[in-house]
């Protein structure tokens, strides 16, 4: 399996209030990847209670059937769609980790 952790920082010139309506839309329309990508195997979205001492808003925590699949889940139209719609006119910085997880 593969585990894919995206991190992102919202752009520091929306208001808080549109920055808590982004994060809920990003939460909502990742999330709803599951079981429209072949081979993802679970997404979860932390977009709330984010601590003082961190330096990004949005954490993706995902989880690919393999490499394969984490190939295939970048290209596949949903996930572009969501991308394109909710998240990259919205964020300024994305971090990404992926590993290999038994």
């Amino acid at each position: 399996m593969i585990k894919h952790i995206i991190l992102w920082t919202l752009n520091p010139e929306l208001s808080e209030e549109r920055k808590n309506a982004v994060k809920a839309d990003m939460k909502s329309a990742l999330e709803g990847l599951k079981g429209k990508v072949p081979g993802l195997i679970d997404i979860k979205v932390n977009a709330d209670g984010r601590l003082e001492t961190s330096n990004c808003d949005v954490m993706l925590d995902s989880t690919l059937a393999s490499f394969g699949a984490l190939k295939a889940y970048a290209v596949h139209p949903a996930h572009v769609e969501v991308a394109d719609k909710y998240v990259r006119p919205y964020t300024v910085q994305r971090t990404c980790l992926d590993f290999e997880q038994d």
